[in-house]
């Protein structure tokens, strides 16, 4: 098993069209919410009367590596003022959430499993020397209260146990000190153990529980991969088993899970929170990086190459509490909600749909995305995504140029003052394979490289659009790690209002999505012919997408959900074609925000 290490926001630059990316987020919500939103703005965290627990960390988790990343002045300096402040809280004994003494028994501390994870991240991208020893008095505090049932782990805590263990493992590496071994053991006694939930995922129910929860499900994929070693444990691949049954019985197009915001089964008409789609991403970033598991990566690209992008607006202003594959209108429910536990406004574009925790928590996945694009052990650099990005330490430079997953091919530009190895990962899924013109096989290609010498390494493949089968008899075009849909044209309407004291406004209002183009079709003819159109300024473009796929459809009787007027029904009335047969173009999934993206396969 080949365990790699992360390089930092220092090391590691996007360029290409994920700089661009960052920048849309960074001149979107994501740079903004601590201007808008009183939940950040006004938080308990920084001296204010708003909210004190998950919403400062969770919107620092993705916003301090974005602004390092872009190194961009005004989002660091901002960054470190809410690090300031924070750390201006800190109490004598090492407690830093803000509560008083008396509240600490009933105060969930989940909070400061995340805050000390995001004070790890604030140290790997400013290498700020006052971190090590924060984080070291947070756990010794948890520790000491833990131990002596001060505290104890219920809620949140208790089901995210091992987010704790990114500032465990970090603090035990720095100190070596064993009651960091018994702090790792004592969250997890206290801990769930998602192995004895698993009767509760193999069907929905419409109630709300921790141990059905999307976000918790996610997170917990990568629990063994960052505990078993403090725990002195061996690793089982446990995430393997349990992501197997998750899939089987929830599972959905762009390999995630339904959750709305419990498991929801396989219908393509229940959402996907957009919290668990991030930490889905985390999980696999971190379980690639412990086991070497290439299914880790594929599946990681195909959640930030279709789920991430498809639940926020171009301009990233906005965002969707849950995505439909199938999701034929973003409207107001009049009555009843479709989703089991969400509301009825949960799938329209807004600064906080349903609930505030995406609005913070959706910050983090470009970003750790783009700090996954290599990583290294030793004397060898794994490019581990295909994203165009620059890596640069003491003694090499790596330029990666690419418009993957747009275009199947990239170019590497390598100085180097050492002898190293480039061990690049080419998809599973690629045909022809060539490097340097050469036949190559799909896999890990080690690549040796000289030092003194500037080497320049091109890759191509190619890959296949094909139908892929999904639940209740329907199909879905796949293109490498990219998914296809039938693009539905909107209309959108704007909703400006307060509520609660928070101000929707433009550009972070609430708006609803009516469909203006007809939904119900079926595939015709198995041709489907990929057409690229170029990367533009916006690379997930709803108006220019950057690549479609020409496929042959007829449209069918498919009727809607019994009770709702702007849902599709779970699966087609009938096959009976109601039209001749038509050319259509297939949008990536990221791009289409209203779509149809499952439908039936009518066979010659």
């Amino acid at each position: 098993m080949q365990k790699w290490n992360f390089y930092t926001a220092k090391e590691l630059k996007p360029s290409g069209w994920l700089k661009r990316q960052l920048q849309i987020q960074a001149k979107g919500l994501s740079g903004n919410l601590d201007k808008i939103w009183p939940d950040v703005r006004d938080s308990a965290w920084i001296g204010g009367s708003r909210e004190g627990w998950e919403r400062v960390p969770y919107w620092l988790d993705g916003f301090i590596p974005l602004a390092y990343l872009l190194e961009d002045d005004d989002l660091i300096a901002r960054a470190k003022k809410y690090i300031d402040a924070i750390l201006a809280q800190q109490k004598a004994d090492g407690w830093i959430c803000p509560c008083t003494d008396e509240e600490r028994l009933h105060y969930d501390t989940w909070a400061v499993q995340l805050i000390t994870k995001v004070l790890v991240v604030y140290y790997d991208c400013s290498g700020d020397e006052r971190i090590p020893q924060v984080v070291y008095r947070i756990l010794k505090n948890y520790y000491d209260l833990l131990k002596n049932g001060n505290v104890s782990l219920f809620n949140w805590g208790k089901f995210r146990w091992f987010e704790a263990f990114i500032a465990i493992r970090f603090t035990y590496d720095l100190y070596k000190e064993d009651w960091l071994k018994d702090l790792a053991k004592l969250l997890k006694a206290q801990g769930a153990d998602y192995s004895t939930f698993t009767e509760d995922w193999k069907r929905p129910i419409n109630r709300w529980r921790f141990e059905t929860h999307i976000v918790n499900l996610t997170m917990m994929l990568k629990s063994e991969a960052v505990s078993c070693d403090l725990l002195d444990a061996d690793y089982t691949d446990t995430a393997e088993y349990l992501r197997s049954i998750l899939d089987r019985y929830n599972g959905t197009v762009y390999e995630s899970f339904t959750g709305d915001e419990c498991l929801s089964g396989l219908s393509p008409i229940q959402g996907t929170e957009l919290c668990a789609i991030v930490e889905q991403m985390y999980s696999y970033e971190l379980l690639y990086a412990y086991t070497g598991d290439p299914r880790w990566a594929e599946r990681l690209e195909v959640l930030a190459f279709n789920a991430l992008p498809a639940t926020l607006s171009d301009d990233m202003w906005v965002h969707q509490y849950v995505q439909m594959s199938n999701q034929i209108a973003c409207e107001k429910f009049p009555g009843r909600s479709l989703f089991r536990t969400n509301n009825g406004e949960a799938h329209l574009f807004g600064l906080e749909p349903n609930f505030g925790c995406c609005t913070a928590n959706f910050n983090q996945g470009w970003p750790k995305f783009a700090l996954s694009a290599f990583m290294h052990s030793d004397n060898t650099v794994l490019s581990a995504v295909m994203l165009p990005s620059f890596l640069t330490t003491e003694d090499m430079h790596i330029a990666l140029e690419t418009n993957y997953p747009f275009e199947n091919s990239a170019k590497y530009r390598i100085t180097s003052q050492k002898d190293f190895t480039l061990l690049v990962r080419i998809p599973s899924f690629a045909k022809n394979v060539t490097i340097n013109g050469k036949p190559a096989q799909c896999g890990e290609v080690a690549l040796p490289i000289q030092g003194g010498e500037y080497t320049e390494i091109q890759i191509a493949f190619e890959t296949a659009p094909y139908f892929k089968k999904r639940p209740n008899d329907l199909y879905a075009v796949r293109y490498g790690s990219l998914i296809f849909s039938v693009p539905i044209a909107c209309e959108k309407k704007m909703n400006e209002y307060e509520h609660n004291g928070v101000v929707r406004q433009f550009p972070y209002c609430d708006y609803e999505f009516i469909p203006k183009s007809p939904w119900n079709f079926a595939f015709g003819e198995n041709t489907l012919l990929v057409q690229t159109k170029g990367v533009g300024n916006i690379p997930f473009s709803s108006e220019n997408p950057p690549i479609v796929v020409r496929a042959k459809l007829k449209q069918i009787p498919w009727g809607l959900e019994d009770g709702f007027e702007t849902v599709c029904a779970k699966k087609p009335e009938s096959l009976e074609p109601i039209s001749d047969e038509l050319e259509m173009d297939l949008y990536p999934y990221a791009c289409a925000k209203l779509r149809m993206t499952e439908l039936p396969l009518i066979k010659a």
